[in-house]
């Protein structure tokens, strides 16, 4: 299964990142830099009541699609693709850094960072302590837990370690037992994902979200994740009471970022919010 192999390679790729020089490094950047931005308050000021705040995803590919676009192979321009969602609307990015199986990289989260006054989630996979110093060393606002990929016991420690480290954590959840974890388990947790794809088979599925949106209390931020493709589907989430959508491959392979970005929000042009 596609999710257990991301896993079992990201483990080892942090076998070959542990030495203190390394963590010092990190450690050191941290202190130097801005402090994050408000991801969850962001979200939660920006929505509206015809649209889910939105947090549009600089991806260059996936397991399943390959490449999101033939160009990509040459030239992944992925500061472009990041001002076009801050000029036209988007509240906050989501940057995958996952170098072998997205092809992302920490370099983007940072260049972007450095480039945009936005806040920013680090989309990785998220196994050990020191992904997330490197999150916040390239400038991060907000790490992502998969529930799916976690045990309880991490996803506690983990939510600890990015608070310590001032981000905000997104729980992703695709099962009623992985919602029911989090809400038992992290009662701080404010941000709630349900990622419509299925890590397993990486098929989509809306219903997932209309599902488990009736589960979560009034005071968490609902995300829908994934299969997000038209302003019909778009309605359907605002009546299910999200409060915010994470969208990438319907922004990555349309002709205009600014055009889809209006279909999606129900506007006659995308208008900068930030």
């Amino acid at each position: 299964m596609i999710l257990d192999q991301i896993l079992e390679h990201k483990k080892a790729e942090l076998r070959h990142k542990q030495s203190r020089g390394y963590l010092a490094d990190l450690k050191s950047a941290i202190r130097d830099a801005s402090p994050p931005l408000g991801f969850a308050v962001t979200l939660d000021a920006t929505r509206t009541a015809t649209s889910p705040a939105l947090i549009a995803e600089v991806k260059k590919a996936s397991p399943s699609l390959g490449l999101l676009r033939p160009e990509f192979s040459d030239n992944f321009d992925y500061l472009r693709i990041a001002r076009a969602y801050h000029e036209h609307g988007a509240s906050a990015l989501s940057v995958l850094t996952d170098k072998d199986f997205f092809q992302g990289d920490l370099r983007y989260l940072a260049e972007i960072k450095k480039a945009l006054p936005m806040p920013a989630l680090d989309k990785e996979f998220m196994v050990g302590d020191i992904q997330f110093y490197e999150a916040r060393a390239h400038g991060a606002d907000a790490v992502l837990l998969i529930v799916a990929a976690l045990e309880k016991r991490q996803l506690i420690d983990f939510h600890a370690l990015a608070t310590e480290l001032k981000m905000d954590t997104l729980f992703e959840t695709h099962h009623e037992r992985e919602l029911d974890t989090v809400l038992e388990w992290i009662p701080t947790a404010r941000m709630i994902g349900i990622n419509n794809r299925d890590l397993k088979t990486f098929t989509t599925d809306l219903g997932v979200t209309f599902r488990l949106a009736k589960r979560i209390p009034s005071d968490k931020i609902i995300i829908s994740e994934s299969g997000i493709h038209t302003r019909e589907h778009v309605v359907k989430l605002v009546e299910a009471g999200v409060h915010a959508m994470l969208v990438g491959e319907s922004l990555i392979k349309s002709e205009s970022i600014e055009k889809k970005i209006a279909e999606l929000r129900g506007t006659t042009e995308s208008v900068n919010t930030q």
